[in-house]
């Protein structure tokens, strides 16, 4: 027997579907750097790696911070400005401390109201402060597709 899609799902379907949480679409092989890496070999990697920022955890891989090309950038920027080459410092002392993250039971349908409502592009997943993951929009959008 084939069944041929109308464009009408269930209620039921419909609650299924939506429970899903991020930790079923989130990346959880994560390229993250340490504060106490250099901040030229971090832009190296997010280079290398093409990723436009990656999350920043110590030793016990705790979040602490967050590094962007955006912070990469405005250390480029300073640099030419007073005509240096090299970027001195560590990833710790660029990086965004304040990170706004998310957590791994949130439902893929509240993730992306999270999203909208923030205007990032994507966000650390923590359970009990360690990184667990990363959850991107494109992996929201994948799993919103999968609906």
């Amino acid at each position: 027997m084939v069944k041929s899609y109308t464009g009408v799902v269930s209620q039921e379907e419909k609650n299924v579907r939506t429970e899903k949480l991020i930790s079923d679409y989130m990346t959880t092989n994560v390229i993250t750097f340490g504060p106490e890496l250099s901040i030229y070999a971090a832009m190296q990697s997010l280079l290398k790696n093409r990723i436009s920022g990656a999350p920043v955890v110590n030793e016990k891989n705790e979040l602490v911070g967050v590094l962007s090309e955006g912070d990469c950038l405005k250390e480029i920027v300073k640099g030419k400005y007073h005509n240096e080459l090299n970027i001195p410092g560590t990833v710790g002392d660029h990086m965004t401390q304040n990170v706004v993250t998310i957590e791994s039971n949130m439902t893929i349908l509240d993730a992306a109201h999270f999203f909208l409502n923030r205007r990032y592009r994507r966000f650390p997943v923590v359970k009990n402060g360690k990184l667990i993951g990363l959850l991107t929009q494109t992996d929201l959008m994948k799993a919103i597709n999968g609906l």
